[in-house]
């Protein structure tokens, strides 16, 4: 396999999708065998990461799982683990296994390998939605409740941003997905991590055109955005590649992106207060849980709001959970990340530190 970010040749986007349908599509690879595919466009390498975004490829292997069901079998949950980190100057080959094709659910794994290794797996499992619904019934024929739209400290439901938004900084006004600026809320005023909340909301750029599958897969792209480094924010946690105290230092360009990331990931306005403060030696996602509770109601091209926290850390290892919610308050998913948190340790005596 030549040494190149797609396995065919890269055709132009397609101006009537949305540029995230543009970033998941996925390429039939019939040529090779039954149910493999590939990415049709190089997959993004977000700045400073050991690999490519896991969202894109969570959401490329739900694309090329949904191509092997009916159409009437919609996801509701995908069980993920990432193996090794993915070069985006290579093309990816997605396996699609049928495990098993019910009249009520289908079950898929797909396996997505790099030079024949396999660097992320996945089982995903369909259901048909059930036709009825609770509300309209006359006697109810299964059980139903949801979380709750999150409520601001005014006691209402918080609202989204205007349809008109624009405040995103030009540094993060890129990419396939726009949101707002991370807020930490803590309920309980403890100021303990585990108490604590990440709230955002987000949308896919554009309108996307390819129905509810094109919608899932979106919701799954950006599923893990921001997931395991919610860690940082509970914790405040160090993470620029430089110490705090070396921030004045810094060339003032520099010094103006760090301090936009810095209060957009919600850590606070001056990134010098953050001097003193443990600082991430490593942070890499292990495995990756999405429950799809209403695929049907999924908008991911309106705004969703996105509330992390974490119920435990330790032994190297930390667990986020993630509530998605529709505009309209529609609890859509609700997403489980661990992942491997190091601190960094501070060099041995006589040596210098390597950041």
């Amino acid at each position: 396999m030549a040494d190149r970010p797609t396995l065919l040749r890269t055709p132009p986007d397609d101006p009537k999708l949305a540029p995230i349908e543009n970033a998941l599509e996925v390429t039939d690879l019939a040529v090779l065998g039954p149910n493999i595919f590939t990415n049709t466009r190089q997959i993004w390498h977000p700045p400073g990461a050991r690999g490519i975004y896991g969202g894109a490829v969570i959401a490329m292997c739900l694309a090329a799982a949904q191509r092997t069901v009916a159409p009437d079998f919609l996801v509701h949950s995908c069980h993920c683990y990432f193996l090794l980190a993915g070069s985006s100057e290579l093309p990816i080959l997605f396996h699609v296994e049928q495990v098993r094709d019910g009249r009520s659910f289908a079950t898929r794994t797909v396996q997505a390998r790099q030079r024949g290794r396999c660097i992320f797996t996945t089982t995903i499992s369909f259901a048909v939605p059930s036709s009825s619904s609770p509300e309209t019934s006359t006697f109810p024929t299964h059980v139903s409740h949801a979380s709750e739209l999150p409520r601001g400290k005014d006691g209402q439901p918080l609202r989204p941003p205007p349809d008109d938004y624009t405040d995103e900084p030009e540094l993060l006004a890129q990419g396939p997905f726009q949101g707002t600026q991370i807020e930490v809320v803590d309920d309980g005023a403890s100021g303990k991590p585990g108490e604590k909340k990440t709230r955002q909301w987000v949308r896919a750029r554009g309108k996307i055109a390819g129905g509810t599958p094109a919608q899932l897969e979106a919701l799954a792209y950006v599923s893990d955005s921001y997931f395991i480094g919610t860690i940082t924010r509970l914790h405040k946690l160090w993470r620029f590649p430089f110490r705090a105290d070396e921030y004045d230092e810094l060339p003032a360009e520099v010094r103006d992106k760090v301090r936009t990331l810095h209060q957009w990931e919600g850590m606070g306005e001056d990134p010098r207060e953050m001097i003193g403060r443990p600082a991430i030696g490593m942070m890499v996602s292990l495995d990756h849980t999405i429950y799809f509770h209403e695929p049907r109601k999924v908008l991911a091209d309106e705004w969703m709001l996105t509330e992390m926290s974490s119920p435990w850390a330790g032994d190297e290892r930390a667990v986020v959970m993630q509530k998605i919610f529709s505009k309209d308050g529609t609890l859509l998913a609700t997403c489980v990340q661990e992942g491997l948190v190091r601190l960094q340790q501070p060099a041995p005596e006589g040596k210098e530190s390597k950041l």
